[in-house]
């Protein structure tokens, strides 16, 4: 009975044991057979880009015009409010003059003694009865009695304070009743013209190389005049819908600060710019038929920026690339890469030297948009 049941056991064991090693051998068979995993991969082309350097800035007038008192005296009216808009020689404020007036009478009746004086010593010189030396010392009594009279005249004349410019008037820093006198320190007011600004800023010495050896032109001021047009970043984040042209550098470094001052000009025909605004002056540079790439297709190792290329075999090699530029989520590639190179464009943390891959064409359009971001100062 024992051989009766032994024989199939060891038949039910045996295909057991064939089963299980037909499976195995399945399994394995489908993982030889499976492809390298997908990764996508584009083809560089030339591409043209702008980039741009920041720099803060502040804003003026092209003109900005202290007002101040000739003379001293109370405020007694003022005729224009903050912001209005002026004309040269248009009055602004005026002072009590009832102090001036009272000594302009009293001038003028002295201009009219010395007056009746030379009148009647004039006749008696030419007739001889009296000297002559008379008459002219009664002349420089005359003379002297109209300048007093006339200073005084022109002390009351400044009395009405005028907008030196055209322009815009600014702070009021004195109103009626107050006591002013030309040694004040703070003026009356300020009108500028803000029908231009300018935009005052500055580049550290690195910068300012950079600036003289890219851009054509043999002196400074062909530099300038190369220059191209510059935009001003509000301080709201906003760009202003002017450009503006850089007008003049000082070509000099300044030991404290390090740096060079520059002055842009701004057109600024809806008033939007005003004194004392700050911002952000944005210079492009634009590099042409450049190799660019997104920087997802790039890691770090040992503080150099890699990709990995495409073989012919479908295997990728890592590259060492030098960066020329950093625009948005682009490189601006400098050396390591060239056109027609075919790169890894995403997922590169998951590969290795060597590493056969099942490439996705992709197109580099797709890859190489920039990632608008909102500018804030």
């Amino acid at each position: 009975m024992k051989k009766k049941y032994l024989i199939p056991l060891l038949a039910a064991g045996l295909i057991s044991l064939l089963f299980f090693n037909c499976k195995d051998n399945a399994n394995s068979g489908g993982q030889a057979n499976r492809p390298p995993a997908s990764f996508p991969v584009a083809v560089l082309q030339p591409k043209t880009i702008t980039g741009f350097e920041s720099y803060p800035t502040h804003i003026e007038g092209i003109v900005s015009s202290a007002v101040r008192a000739k003379v001293s005296g109370y405020v007694k009216n003022v005729l224009v409010d903050e912001g209005q808009p002026v004309r040269k020689g248009q009055t602004l404020f005026k002072l009590e003059t009832q102090a001036l007036s009272q000594d302009a009478d009293a001038a003028k009746a002295r201009v009219n003694v010395a007056q009746v004086e030379v009148d009647k010593i004039k006749p008696l010189v030419d007739q001889n009865i009296i000297s002559a030396v008379q008459l002219e010392t009664a002349k420089a009594n005359l003379a002297q009695a109209k300048a007093n009279y006339n200073s005084i005249i022109a002390n009351i004349d400044y009395a009405t304070v005028k907008s030196p410019v055209d322009g815009y008037v600014g702070t009021i820093n004195f109103r009626q009743g107050a006591l002013i006198g030309p040694n004040d320190p703070t003026p009356l007011t300020m009108v500028s013209d803000i029908s231009q600004v300018y935009a005052f800023f500055s580049m550290n010495e690195i910068s300012y190389l950079d600036f003289l050896q890219k851009t054509p032109g043999k002196t400074l001021d062909e530099k300038i005049k190369n220059f191209p047009k510059v935009q001003l970043i509000l301080a709201n984040g906003e760009t202003y819908s002017e450009e503006g042209t850089i007008q003049t550098a000082s070509a000099q470094l300044n030991n404290e600060t390090g740096t060079v001052n520059f002055r842009a000009v701004f057109d600024n025909p809806n008033q939007l710019l005003t004194n004392g605004n700050s911002g952000t002056i944005r210079i492009p540079t634009t590099y042409k038929d450049a190799v660019v790439i997104p920087q997802a297709a790039t890691f770090e190792e040992q503080n150099k920026i890699l990709v990995y290329k495409l073989k012919p075999d479908n295997t990728v090699s890592a590259a060492v690339i030098k960066v020329k530029a950093d625009i948005d989520n682009l490189y601006v590639v400098a050396s390591g890469l060239k056109n027609s190179d075919t790169i890894v464009a995403n997922g590169v943390g998951k590969l290795r030297s060597e590493m056969p891959i099942t490439p996705q064409q992709t197109a580099y359009d797709s890859i190489v948009k920039p990632i608008k971001t909102l500018f804030r100062n």
